[in-house]
C-alpha cells in the first residue's frame, strides 16, 4: 500500500485516520517536542504526560512517529529523502519545505493540502454553521468535541484518496487544496436551499429539529431520543394513534404541514409530556414499529456497549500498552477493508525504523542526531 507522509494539524488529522483504516502506511511527522495533538485535552489518566492525550490515542492510532526537527536543515533534506520513497504527502499549510522543493524530489507525488489559517471558532462562524447552532433565542454555541474537524478530516481523506486513484490509473500525481471553511460551508447547503426555495432563514433550535415541524431530541425516562415526521397524506393521523394525546387529537387542522410548522412548538411539548413516561428504547422501537424514524439519543458509553457497533468491527477490543485491555473505536472503513489500528504511536518511536528503511545506517542515524535533525 502507498506511504503517506501526515503533516496535518487537527483540522486534517481524521483524514490520515482513515487512510491508516484504509490500510496505507502513515508516517506522522513531529516535532521533537511533539505536537499540539498530543497535547489536546481531554487527557487519559491523572498523569499528563505527550502520550495521554484522548485526540492523540484515537486519530494517531496505526501511524507511525518520525519526530524530526524541520526547522534544520537537515530535517528538511531528510523529510526530501522521504518523500522520495513515498506516495503521498497530506500537510496544512504553510508547508515545511517549499511546494516545488517537494515535487522536485518526487514529481509523481500525491500533495494534499489542507487550508486552514482561522481558529476553529473563527471557521465555524465564517461558514455560517455558526448561526445554526444553539438555543432560540440565545446566543450562538460552536459545537463541542472538535466535531467539525471530523467534517473536514473526511473531506481530507476523499480528496487524497480521489488523488490516489488518478496516481494509479495514469501514472501523474496531483496537487489538491481542501479549504476548511469551504468544507463546513457545504454543510450548510441545505439552510442555504430551503432560504431560496422559501425566503425563510433557518433558526435556531436548540435539540428541537428545524426541517420539520415535529422532529428533535426529546426527553424520556433514561434520557432522550430523536424523532423525525416527515408530513405525507395519512402519517399525522397515524402519529396521533400512536402518542394518543387528546389535545393534539381535539385539532384537525394540525394534519397541515402549515398549521404544524406554526404551532410546532405546542406540538413538540406535548410530545415531550408523554415521552417522560417512556425509556428511549421502548419509544424507538415502537417509533420504529409503526415506520416512523426514530433513534436513541447514545452517550459514549452506549456506544462503547453497542452490540451493532461491536459485531460490524466499529469498536473492538484493544491491547494498549498503557492502558490494558480496552474497547477501542476501529472505524468503518476499517471494519470494511479488515485492518486493525495499532495503538498510538510514542513521541518518535519508529525514528531508527523509518530511517532504517530509507537506507540510513547508524553511524549515519547518530550524524542526524548531532545535526540537529532528530
Amino acid at each position: 500500500m502507498p506511504r503517506v507522509i501526515d503533516l496535518t494539524t487537527h483540522s486534517g488529522a481524521y483524514g490520515s485516520r482513515l487512510l491508516v483504516e484504509a490500510g496505507h502506511d502513515v508516517v506522522r511527522v513531529e516535532s521533537p517536542q511533539g505536537d499540539a495533538l498530543r497535547r489536546l485535552g481531554p487527557l487519559l489518566g491523572k498523569t499528563p504526560d505527550l502520550e495521554r492525550g484522548a485526540c492523540h490515542q484515537y486519530l494517531n492510532a496505526g501511524k507511525r512517529s518520525l519526530a524530526i526537527n524541520l526547522d534544520s536543515p537537515s530535517g528538511r533534506k531528510l523529510l526530501l529523502g522521504l518523500i522520495r520513497k513515498s506516495e503521498v504527502m497530506v500537510a496544512n499549510l504553510p508547508l515545511p519545505v517549499e511546494e516545488k522543493a517537494l515535487l522536485e524530489a518526487n514529481p509523481n507525488l500525491v500533495l494534499t493540502k489542507v487550508e486552514d489559517g482561522e481558529p476553529e471558532l473563527c471557521a465555524f462562524a465564517r461558514s455560517g454553521l455558526l448561526s445554526l447552532t444553539g438555543q432560540p433565542g440565545k446566543p450562538p454555541m460552536l459545537l463541542g468535541g472538535h466535531v467539525i474537524y471530523a467534517a473536514t478530516g473526511l473531506y481530507v481523506a476523499i480528496a487524497t484518496a480521489t488523488a490516489l486513484r488518478v496516481l494509479q490509473q495514469t501514472g501523474r500525481g496531483q496537487v489538491v487544496t481542501v479549504s476548511v471553511r469551504k468544507c463546513l460551508e457545504t454543510l450548510v447547503e441545505q439552510a442555504m436551499v430551503e432560504y431560496t426555495y422559501s425566503g425563510k432563514g433557518t433558526e435556531r433550535r436548540g435539540s428541537m429539529g428545524n426541517m420539520t415541524p415535529v422532529s428533535g431530541a426529546i426527553p424520556c425516562k433514561d434520557g432522550y431520543w430523536v424523532i423525525s415526521q416527515i408530513h405525507r397524506a395519512g402519517r399525522w393521523q397515524k402519529f396521533t394513534e400512536w402518542i394518543q394525546d387528546p389535545d393534539l387529537m381535539a385539532d384537525p387542522s394540525l394534519g397541515e404541514a402549515e398549521t404544524q410548522h406554526r404551532k410546532r412548538d405546542f406540538i413538540m411539548n406535548r410530545m415531550k409530556a408523554w415521552s417522560e413516561r417512556f425509556n428511549k428504547s421502548e419509544l424507538v422501537e415502537e417509533g420504529q414499529r409503526r415506520h416512523f424514524p426514530a433513534t436513541p439519543v447514545s452517550t459514549p458509553l452506549d456506544l462503547v456497549e453497542d452490540p451493532q457497533l461491536i459485531a460490524r468491527g466499529f469498536i473492538a477490543e484493544m491491547d494498549h500498552p498503557e492502558f490494558g485491555r480496552i474497547m477501542f473505536p476501529q472505524g468503518a472503513v476499517a471494519g470494511i477493508m479488515g485492518t486493525r489500528a495499532v495503538p498510538a504511536p510514542t513521541l518518535g518511536q519508529h525514528n531508527a525504523e523509518i530511517l532504517a528503511e530509507l537506507g540510513y545506517s547508524e553511524t549515519a542515524i547518530q550524524a542526524l542526531r548531532d545535526s540537529g535533525a532528530m
